[in-house]
């Protein structure tokens, strides 16, 4: 969240602050002293707004090497002088020893830690958006979080159990999969803030739908159908795929494709730019391709038991043992026959 030219604010890791009792979310910051003091400050005011208490907001530690890994690096990349905070459940070292592995899913995750940072964050960008120098305590403790709402999006999101397919999610889209995936895809197609819907994942677009309507003003054309009619600027068109009607709503919500630096869609195909040794991010975007999946082929084969091994010797010496026997009596009949005449 960007809450001036040169501040940004980003929810890192918070899924394990309330771990153990400890209800501590830690700052972690870089850039200028004015612009961080004064985020610095709202959050710490936005934490004595909160009543449940509790949770407490503490300056990482100074000897921390820089800011932990976060999106606010690809600020600082183009402006090194951006001043910015990253809110995470640690100081010094992940306490998510499952951190970016398949096994970081809803059991690993406290839900009052998350409700309790989103609480914070959004009382904090109150104070900072406000003009108003003294808040009333009653102005922002009505700045509250659904925190069912937000139980239910874990389960939506994180869970195989109910997944996608539960009524929050199918009151915006009709998913494909019941289990969300968190794999990442293959653009396919221009890179385009309205995609066909086809080559975007479930969660993608019950995201966009559902922060679209949460984020929404009253549109005119409400009751009307769309696409079509969603023709006013900044109109967009959600929910068409519960009944092939939608409807219209005022939001600023977009569809950002994400994809490599060093790519560039033109002639209707995807194409890799040459590596460029002055820029700065085309050294640290290495591109990753992965397998034509059409082409792979698996041939199998089978091992036979012990049992099924000897089964086949003994039939073996049967044979063996039969074939001798009946060349034994062909050749005494033949020998036979051959005295008589």
């Amino acid at each position: 969240m960007e809450i001036s030219q040169s501040e940004v604010v980003e929810i890192g890791s918070v899924g394990k602050g309330f771990d153990q009792g400890v209800k501590t979310l830690f700052a972690h910051t870089t850039g200028g002293l004015s612009a961080t003091n004064e985020t610095l400050s709202a959050l710490h005011r936005a934490q004595d707004s909160l009543e449940t208490g509790g949770i407490k907001i503490s300056n990482a530690s100074a000897s921390n090497p820089g800011i932990p890994p976060s999106s606010l690096m690809s600020f600082l990349r183009k402006n090194s002088q951006t001043s910015g905070i990253v809110l995470e459940d640690f100081d010094t070292a992940f306490i998510n020893k499952f951190y970016h592995s398949h096994l970081d899913d809803l059991s690993n995750i406290n839900s009052s830690a998350i409700v309790a940072a989103a609480s914070l964050v959004a009382r904090t960008l109150y104070i900072l958006a406000s003009d108003k120098k003294n808040l009333s305590a009653s102005a922002l403790s009505a700045i509250n979080v659904n925190a069912s709402l937000v139980d239910e999006l874990l389960g939506c999101l994180l869970s195989c159990e109910l997944g996608l397919s539960c009524e929050l999610v199918k009151d915006y889209i009709s998913p494909a999969n019941t289990c969300p995936s968190n794999y990442v895809g293959v653009i396919v197609g221009e890179p385009t803030s309205t995609p066909y819907t086809g080559y975007v994942s479930d969660v993608s677009r019950f995201v966009w739908n559902f922060l679209a309507e949460k984020t929404s003003i009253p549109s005119k054309n409400a009751s009307s159908s769309c696409p079509q009619a969603c023709n006013n600027n900044g109109e967009l068109c959600i929910k068409v795929e519960t009944d092939g009607k939608g409807v219209c709503v005022i939001s600023s919500t977009r569809y950002v494709p994400a994809y490599s630096t060093r790519l560039k869609f033109e002639s209707e195909t995807w194409n890799l730019l040459p590596r460029n040794s002055s820029e700065p991010m085309d050294l640290e975007d290495p591109v990753w391709t992965e397998s034509n999946w059409e082409m792979i082929r698996l041939r199998v084969y089978t091992v036979q038991g012990a049992a099924y091994d000897h089964l086949i010797l003994l039939l073996g010496i049967a044979v063996t043992i039969f074939a001798y026997v009946l060349i034994v009596v062909t050749r005494a009949f033949i020998t036979k026959a051959l005295k008589l005449d």
